[in-house]
């Protein structure tokens, strides 16, 4: 169990908003402790509090006195009434701020003008109050005070004054707290968003970098011990140079693999280890793009003789494919979208459209447009985008299937 005046703290530093104050559970207020930002620390501890009210106390009393000698006793008794309150600053400030302003307008009644002691427990309360308490709770205790003015009594101007200014300034701090608290939690959460993100991030180009290339450096590492053993009369200096072409390659892979190995390394040990998509999972892509969206048409029209590709063009075609039918979605609800492949010769053609309301002014700025084209440029290829024939948006991508140079 906590202990008493410990704070209760969610994930990722978000609070709860739950304290627990001598053992009882209240909500989190601003200046729980009883201090006001700002002001003077009049309750920062019991003992703290309880010697700010005795010295204000005394100065009241010695100041009341000196002021009324023939009435010392009621002098000094409505004097201390007015600081007195100020205990009850910790639990309930409001109340005492409204005991503390009976106090002084009694005082002012019966002929006792506030002293220099009261008037500083008096603003302190009010500070307390309008840090602590909603508006709602605390303008109404400047009621008193706002008809005082209408009295020619001495104190009917300052007084007004300073509690409206120290419930003005109690209460600015508390929403300078709040904005502070919320920026923080918008932050925090901020933060958490960018760090999951740049988590995924990492790890799909790991697996990326491990699928495509680790298979192209393996085979050049098997394909130099391969004709270093296969060729025959193959002069020494020959195969020296091919046992050092299949030891750098071993060793980039394993350079490279210890380069994922950071990339992963923050990666949850749960994540999935699929191998990276390619044509043949095209279907299953449309289907889920069925599923997700209601009444939406999507079609596959495949022409040309098909045939395996390499691994990096086929999950680059994937890939321009899914951001081509998410940029569809998200433009374009509920339009038919057709994806056209076109084997032929040394390239494949890629083709996604639909029948929407076609390309909006800005629409070749956007990050999946231009992440699209980095990803055809990496292999080779190229990305055009652009209205489509009668209606709608087309992305065409134009990919080479033999000879490809990054």
């Amino acid at each position: 169990m906590a202990a008493p005046g410990d704070r209760v703290t969610a994930k990722r530093g978000l609070r709860t908003g739950v304290t627990l104050v001598w053992g009882r559970t209240h909500p989190e207020r601003p200046g729980q402790n009883g201090c006001v930002k700002g002001l003077p620390a009049v309750a920062s501890g019991p003992a703290a509090l309880g010697a700010v009210v005795a010295v204000l106390g005394a100065a009241a009393v010695i100041e009341a006195v000196a002021r009324a000698p023939d009435a010392a006793a009621l002098a000094a008794l409505i004097a201390l009434a007015g600081v007195a309150p100020l205990a009850l600053a910790r639990l309930w400030p409001a109340t005492a701020a409204g005991l503390s302003a009976l106090a002084v307008l009694s005082g002012l009644l019966a002929s006792y003008p506030v002293t220099l002691g009261g008037l500083v427990a008096l603003a302190l309360l009010y500070g307390v109050a309008g840090h602590q308490r909603p508006l709602r709770t605390a303008v109404p205790l400047l009621v008193p005070f706002a008809v005082l003015v209408l009295v020619p009594l001495p104190g009917s101007v300052v007084l007004p004054a300073v509690t409206t200014l120290a419930l003005a300034t109690g209460a600015s701090l508390r929403l300078l707290d709040r904005r502070r608290r919320r920026l923080a939690s918008e932050r925090s959460a901020a933060a958490s968003l960018m760090e999951y993100a740049a988590r995924g991030e990492r790890a799909r180009i790991a697996r990326e970098l491990h699928d495509v290339v680790a298979h192209h450096i393996t085979m050049i590492a098997l394909q130099a011990d391969a004709a270093r053993l296969a060729t025959p009369g193959l002069p020494p200096d020959g195969a020296r140079r091919l046992t050092a072409i299949g030891d750098t390659a071993r060793t980039a892979l394993t350079e490279m693999r210890r380069l994922l190995g950071v990339l992963r390394e923050d990666v949850d040990a749960e994540s999935t280890r699929d191998p990276q998509p390619g044509l043949s999972q095209l279907n299953a892509l449309l289907d889920e793009v069925r599923d997700a969206a209601t009444g939406t048409g999507v079609r596959l029209i495949v022409s040309g003789a098909v045939e395996p590709l390499d691994p990096g063009i086929e999950l680059t075609a994937y890939r321009i494919v899914q951001e081509a039918l998410t940029n569809a979605r998200r433009h374009a609800p509920g339009a038919a979208v057709d994806v056209e492949l076109r084997y032929g010769g040394d390239e494949l053609v890629l083709r996604v459209y639909d029948n929407g309301p076609g390309p909006a002014s800005d629409s070749g700025s956007g990050h999946g447009l231009a992440g699209m084209r980095e990803r055809a440029a990496m292999v080779g290829g190229e990305v055009t985008t652009g209205p489509a024939p009668g209606a709608g948006f087309l992305v065409e991508a134009v990919l080479p299937t033999k000879g490809a140079t990054p």
